[in-house]
């Protein structure tokens, strides 16, 4: 019974797009984790996570901007 499911079936009319690898969310888990340590232990900590959250959220938008840039225009929601 399960063959005839499969026939029936109509074939995939689009591709799925699954974005490339980042390290972005790595850095800015560890960015967001000093940031809440200086808190606790001194402004400067916290200054520096900051500095850090704030570049890997702006450069992971970049990397998200370009790739929708490359995306077919019927794709771009």
């Amino acid at each position: 019974m399960e063959a005839r499911a499969h026939e029936a079936l109509p074939p995939p009319s689009e591709q799925v797009h699954l974005p490339g690898p980042s390290y972005l969310p790595a850095l800015l888990a560890l960015g967001a984790t000093i940031a809440l340590a200086g808190v606790v232990l001194a402004w400067a900590v916290f200054a520096i996570g900051m500095a850090i959250v704030v570049i890997s959220v702006a450069r992971w938008i970049g990397e998200a901007r370009e790739e929708m840039a490359e995306l077919p225009i019927e794709h771009r929601q």
